[in-house]
């Protein structure tokens, strides 16, 4: 009988252990690229979700902002609440978006254009603050606000075109010898806008407007990783850059006919040293007024009769007097 030598047979139990350690090898690596694999998918699909959530809280805190809430006035919500006359009249733009508007006519000659701020109205306490001191008065409702047309809001770069209707219309009327404008947030943007290339308007008062876009992105976007997302979502469905809108760069354009810029030291919704930065960039005749404690376009409801002696005395001295 033939006998495997002990050494061969040895060897062959070596081989055997050796195999079933390489299968073992192998299982455990394929176990391993398998947990590798569901991982990477798992920290894939969840990278894709949270960029998937703050892509959408982007784009519907752009939507707020392009297409806000339209306020619904009350049947009563007009001047005459104040026992001021006037007339309903319809602008239009030059993009043929009309707008709906009150119209008073001057008793003094001058004609006083006043914008409303973003998810605003028209304003009758305003309107009724110039009137009752012989002003004519133009008021209307922004593009995409209240009872005007149109579907887009872009924080003041299309709405100087609104502006610019309202002095259109203005230079039209009868017993209108100077025009100056008021305008709240982006209405005062809106109106520096305009003022910076059209000097029909002869006299500006600005609260609250933001020196740039960007500065006020920031301010009110205060975690930054959603920044980039709203810009990109606002400026493909605006059509507007954000860099289009600095007012702090229109503004010296203005001089020599006088600024008066308003702002409140507690201002959430733009940055705080907004008025500054733009009295810094102004021209001459300026003047700067900044209250503490005052929130955003809040002077007015908290001061309303100082507010009404400044700004109306600063229209007087500097409209009334230019034919003088």
């Amino acid at each position: 009988m033939h006998r495997t030598p002990l050494r061969s047979r040895a060897d062959e139990l070596k081989a055997v252990r050796q195999h079933a350690m390489v299968r073992k090898d192998r299982t455990e690596m394929k176990d391993k690229r398998y947990w590798f694999n569901i991982m990477v998918f798992i920290l894939i699909v969840s990278g894709m979700a949270i960029v998937f959530v703050i892509a959408l809280t982007s784009y519907n805190s752009t939507k707020g902002y392009l297409h806000p809430q339209r306020q619904q006035r009350l049947e009563d919500d007009t001047p005459e609440q104040f026992g001021i006359a006037f007339e309903n009249v319809r602008l239009v733009t030059s993009d043929g978006i009309e707008l709906a508007a009150w119209y008073t006519p001057s008793e003094n000659g001058a004609l006083i254009l006043v914008a409303h701020g973003h998810s605003d109205i028209r304003s009758p306490m305003l309107y009724a603050m110039f009137a009752q001191n012989g002003y004519g008065v133009l008021a209307w409702d922004f593009r995409a606000h209240g009872e005007s047309g149109g579907e887009l809001s872009t924080l003041g770069y299309y709405e100087a075109s609104d502006v610019e209707a309202a002095l259109d219309y203005g230079l039209q009327q009868a017993n209108v010898e100077n025009i100056g404008a008021w305008g709240g947030s982006m209405g005062g943007v809106a109106v520096l806008e305009t003022a910076s290339h059209r000097d029909e308007i002869e006299v500006v008062v600005i609260d609250s407007a933001f020196a740039t876009l960007e500065d006020g992105l920031k301010w009110v976007v205060t975690n930054e990783i959603f920044l980039p997302f709203i810009r990109f979502f606002a400026e493909m469905e605006s059509g507007v850059k954000i860099e289009m809108l600095r007012p702090v760069d229109r503004i010296k354009a203005i001089s020599p006919r006088p600024i008066m810029i308003i702002q409140g030291e507690e201002d959430s919704v733009i940055p705080v040293d907004s008025a500054q930065k733009l009295f810094d960039a102004a021209g001459d005749p300026r003047c700067l007024w900044t209250e503490a404690g005052v929130n955003h376009v809040g002077l007015y409801s908290m001061y309303p009769e100082m507010y009404e002696e400044r700004v109306v005395s600063f229209f007087d001295v500097y409209l009334l007097q230019i034919n003088e």
